[in-house]
C-alpha cells in the first residue's frame, strides 16, 4: 500500500518544527473534525473517509526519500528530521463509522495524540473526510429521489483525478448506487461494473443499424443500445428493435435495454416505452442519463417518465459543492489535567465547541426514529429516563424526551496506535448506511427546505463554552488597555 505520510500542507511541518524546538513534542492534545453547514442546502450529511484514514495511519511513517526531500528544502533542522524519521502514529482515534448521518458542529472524528503527530495528520484526515462525505451525501440524495429505480454511477471522467474517481465509485455505492462504470473501482473494491455504449461507436460506423448489429454480435448477453445519436424516436429505437428482431431474438438472446442521453427525457422515455411495447419488447429496460441530479430525477418521476434505471456522473463524482470539514484544537493535557481550548470568532458559527467531547443520539422507543443529538463533555452520563434538548444558541428552544433509547455515535478506532476497530466490508457499510438513513424522518431528508434536526449542547458544555468566550473577551480587553 502506498505510503502517503508526506501528503500534508507545508505549514503543518513548519509548525511541527516550532513545537519540536519549544520542547512540546510530547504534549498531548485533542483535535476534532467537524463541519459547519450541510452541503446542497440539505438537512443532513453522511460521513465517509474513515477507511482511507485508517489505512493512512496504519502506514504513517516518513520514508528515507521523504526525509531526503524535506532536507533538500533547507527549512528543517537535522534534529527535527531525525525525529520525523522515527515518528509513527501512537495516538487514539474516535470516529463515527462510514455511512452515519451526521450534522453541523458534531465531532465526527476526534484525535488524541502528541501535538506534532496530531498536526501532521490534519490535511490527510480532512481530505479523506471531505471528499468521501460529499460523494456519499450526493449519492444518497440522488438515490433517495430515484425511489425504487436503480442508479448507476457514471462519474469517472468528471472526477478530480484518477484516485478521486476510484474513491467516488466506492462512496457512491455506499450511498445507494447499484454499481459503477469505473472498471478500476470494480477491481479494487469488488463493485458491480456496469455500462452501455458511447455515441462514438455509432458515429464510427457507416450507419446506426450496422453499429447496433456489430455491438449485439460482440455483446449479445449484455445488449443496451444508446439510441439518441441521430434521432431517438425516428432512428435510434427503430434500429435497436430491428437488430433485436434480426439478430438477438432469433439467436436466443434478450434485448436488454436502451439508453437515452439527450433531449426531453420525460417525453422521449414515454414514447420509447410505447415503441418497445408495441414491438413486443415489454421487458426491455430504459436507462436515462445526461447531467441528472436529484431535482431533475424528482421532476422525471412527477412527470411520469418511463424508465428503469439512471446513469448519474457529474453530480455524484464531481458534485459542485463542498463539505467544509475543519480540524480544530479542543483540549490540551497539561500536567495530567485536561485544559479545554476554544476558537472565538465574531461570526458565531465559527466559534468552536471546546473540550474533549462525545455525541449521543436519541431514538424513539416505539418507532425507532432518531429524535435528536446532544454534544456533551466526555465524562458526562446521559439519563436513560428523561433528557431535555436545548438549542445551543437559542436556548428558549427546548425538546423534552422521555420514551427513548440513546447511544454514543463515535467508536474507538485506534488505541495507543493500535487498530482496534473491525472495518466492515462494502456491502455491510452500504447496508448500515441505508439502515441509518431509514430511521430519520422524511422532513429532514427533503431536498428543499428540510426540517432542522436537533443537535444541542449539554448544560455543562454550553456553560463551559460561554465561560471561555467571556474569559478570552475579558483577557483581550485587558491586553488592549495595557497597550494603550
Amino acid at each position: 500500500m502506498e505510503n502517503k505520510t508526506i501528503m500534508t500542507d507545508f505549514y503543518e511541518l513548519t509548525m511541527a518544527q516550532t513545537y519540536f524546538n519549544e520542547g512540546k513534542k510530547d504534549e498531548e492534545v485533542y483535535f476534532d473534525i467537524f463541519f459547519r453547514k450541510n452541503p446542497f442546502n440539505g438537512g443532513y450529511t453522511i460521513s465517509g473517509g474513515l477507511e482511507e484514514t485508517i489505512n493512512y495511519l496504519k502506514n504513517f511513517k516518513y520514508s528515507e526519500e521523504d526525509i531526503a526531500y524535506l532536507r533538500s528544502l533547507g527549512t528543517f533542522s537535522d534534529d527535527f528530521l531525525t525525529y520525523l524519521s522515527n515518528l509513527t502514529f501512537k495516538g487514539d482515534i474516535y470516529a463515527v463509522p462510514d455511512g452515519t448521518m451526521v450534522f453541523p458542529n458534531e465531532p465526527v472524528l476526534t484525535v488524541k495524540a502528541d501535538i506534532i503527530t496530531a498536526q501532521l495528520i490534519e490535511t490527510a484526515l480532512l481530505t479523506n473526510f471531505n471528499h468521501a462525505s460529499l460523494v456519499t451525501t450526493a449519492s444518497k440524495r440522488i438515490t433517495n429521489e430515484a425511489k425504487d429505480k436503480s442508479v448507476m454511477e457514471f462519474g469517472a471522467r468528471r472526477a478530480r483525478g484518477i484516485d478521486s474517481a476510484v474513491e467516488a465509485s466506492k462512496y457512491a455505492y455506499i450511498g445507494g448506487c447499484v454499481g459503477t462504470s469505473n472498471t478500476l473501482a470494480g477491481k479494487k473494491y469488488g463493485l458491480p461494473v456496469l455500462g452501455t455504449m458511447a455515441h462514438s461507436l455509432v458515429t464510427n460506423s457507416d450507419d446506426e443499424y450496422t453499429a447496433f448489429l456489430n455491438y449485439a454480435k460482440s455483446n449479445p448477453s449484455n445488449c443496451t443500445f444508446l439510441v439518441d445519436t441521430y434521432d431517438t424516436l425516428k432512428s435510434g429505437i427503430p434500429n435497436a428493435i430491428k437488430v433485436a428482431d434480426d439478430y438477438l431474438k432469433p439467436n436466443g438472446y434478450k434485448f436488454k435495454g436502451i439508453r437515452i442521453d439527450s433531449g426531453d427525457l420525460a417525453y422521449l422515455s414515454k414514447e420509447a416505452r410505447k415503441l418497445l411495447d408495441n414491438a413486443g419488447y415489454k421487458d426491455t429496460t430504459i436507462c436515462l442519463s445526461n447531467g441528472l441530479d436529484e431535482y431533475l430525477i424528482r421532476d422525471l418521476i412527477n412527470q411520469g417518465a418511463e424508465f428503469d434505471s439512471l446513469g448519474v456522473g457529474d453530480n455524484i463524482a464531481a458534485a459542485k459543492e463542498r463539505i467544509g470539514g475543519v480540524y480544530k484544537l479542543v483540549a490540551i493535557n497539561q500536567n495530567n489535567k485536561l485544559v479545554p481550548k476554544i476558537k472565538v470568532s465574531n461570526d458565531s458559527i465559527k466559534t468552536t465547541n471546546p473540550g474533549y467531547k462525545k455525541v449521543y443520539r436519541f431514538y424513539d422507543k416505539d418507532t425507532g426514529y432518531a429524535l435528536g443529538d446532544v454534544i456533551t463533555l466526555h465524562e458526562e452520563k446521559i439519563s436513560q429516563n428523561h433528557y431535555t434538548l436545548v438549542h445551543p444558541i437559542e436556548t428558549w428552544k427546548k425538546k423534552d424526551l422521555t420514551n427513548y433509547t440513546v447511544r454514543p455515535l463515535q467508536k474507538t478506532i485506534f488505541k495507543d496506535g493500535a487498530l482496534v476497530y473491525h472495518i466492515p466490508n462494502l456491502p455491510e457499510t452500504k447496508a448500515y448506511c441505508q439502515k441509518e438513513y431509514s430511521i430519520f424522518y422524511e422532513e429532514i431528508k427533503r431536498i428543499e427546505n428540510p426540517h432542522e434536526y436537533y443537535v444541542d449542547l449539554s448544560d455543562k458544555l454550553r456553560i463551559l463554552k460561554q465561560e471561555l468566550i467571556s474569559f478570552h473577551q475579558d483577557s483581550n480587553k485587558a491586553k488592549t488597555l495595557v497597550k494603550k
